[in-house]
C-alpha cells in the first residue's frame, strides 16, 4: 500500500529550477502543501505564481541564502506560518565548483561547502524538533554520484557531496526511532543548467531529466513506513560513450 501524501507539508530548497522545481511540481500534484526557497527573490515570486496557476494545493516561497543560519531560521518561521510544521524536507539546493585546486578561490570553496553541506545541516537542525512534535517525518537529501566517485577538477564539489553522504547516514541512524526517515539520492548526470556544458534538448539528451529524480523522491515518500531505502543511486541508462 502506498502512503497517502495529500495534505502533508513540504519544504523544498532550491525549488525554482531543475530538480527542485520538478520535485515541487510532483509534490503539488500529490496534494502536498509546498514551501520553496531560492536565493533570488524574483525567481521565487515568478515560480510561485506559475505553480499557483497550475495546482490547487497551496504553494508559497521565500528568498533564503542557506549559508546563513539566521535566514534558514526565518525561512522555517515563514513556512510554519504558511503551511504549519513541516512533514517533508527536501534538501536540494546546491552549487557547483569545477576547478583544479590551485584555481579555487577561498570564497568559492566556502560557498560550495556552506551551501551544499552546512545549509543541509541548518535545515535539518530546524526541522527535527517540528517532526518530533508531529510524531515523524521524512528528510531527503539530494546528493550526487560525485559523493562516491571523485573526479579531477571538482575537489570542493566532491568534498561537499562526500560529506553529505556521511552526514545523511549518521542522521538516519540518530532519528530512525523517532519515526523520522532519512534518505539520500545520488543522481548521475542530470539535464539541468547546473551541469557542466549546460542544458541539452530534453527530447534527445542521454542525461537524466529532473522529473526522473522527482519520481524517485515520490516513490520514497510513498513507500510503506516499515521500509527505508536510505541510499538511492540513479544513473542514465545509456550514458554517452
Amino acid at each position: 500500500m502506498k502512503r497517502i501524501l495529500a495534505g502533508q507539508t513540504a519544504l523544498v530548497t532550491g525549488g525554482t529550477r531543475g530538480i527542485g522545481l520538478a520535485v515541487a511540481r510532483s509534490l503539488l500534484h500529490k496534494g502536498v502543501q509546498v514551501v520553496l526557497c531560492s536565493r533570488c527573490a524574483a525567481d521565487v515570486t515568478e515560480t510561485v505564481e506559475t505553480l499557483h496557476s497550475e495546482f490547487t494545493a497551496k504553494i508559497s516561497g521565500i528568498a533564503c541564502d542557506l549559508r546563513s543560519y539566521s535566514q534558514v531560521q526565518e525561512m522555517f518561521r515563514f513556512a510554519e506560518t504558511e503551511v504549519g510544521s513541516i512533514d517533508i524536507l527536501i534538501n536540494n539546493a546546491g552549487v557547483g565548483s569545477f576547478h583544479n585546486l590551485e584555481e579555487i578561490e577561498i570564497e568559492e570553496w566556502s560557498r560550495t561547502i556552506e551551501t551544499n553541506l552546512s545549509g543541509v545541516f541548518y535545515c535539518c537542525k530546524e526541522v527535527l524538533p517540528q517532526m518530533k512534535r508531529r510524531g515523524g517525518g521524512y528528510i531527503i537529501n539530494i546528493g550526487s554520484l560525485a559523493g562516491k566517485q571523485a573526479f579531477a577538477g571538482a575537489s570542493a564539489y566532491c568534498a561537499s557531496k562526500f560529506g553529505l553522504v556521511g552526514f545523511s547516514e549518521s542522521l538516519m541512524q540518530e532519528v530512525r526511532h523517532d519515526h523520522i526517515k532519512v534518505s539520500y539520492v545520488m543522481p548521475g548526470s542530470v539535464n539541468t543548467s547546473f551541469a557542466r556544458g549546460g542544458e541539452q534538448d530534453p527530447a534527445t539528451t542521454w542525461k537524466l531529466l529532473p522529473e526522473d529524480v522527482a519520481q524517485v523522491i515520490i516513490d520514497l515518500l510513498e513507500m510503506e513506513p516499515r521500509a527505508l531505502p536510505s541510499r538511492v543511486e540513479l544513473r542514465p541508462s545509456e550514458p554517452k560513450k
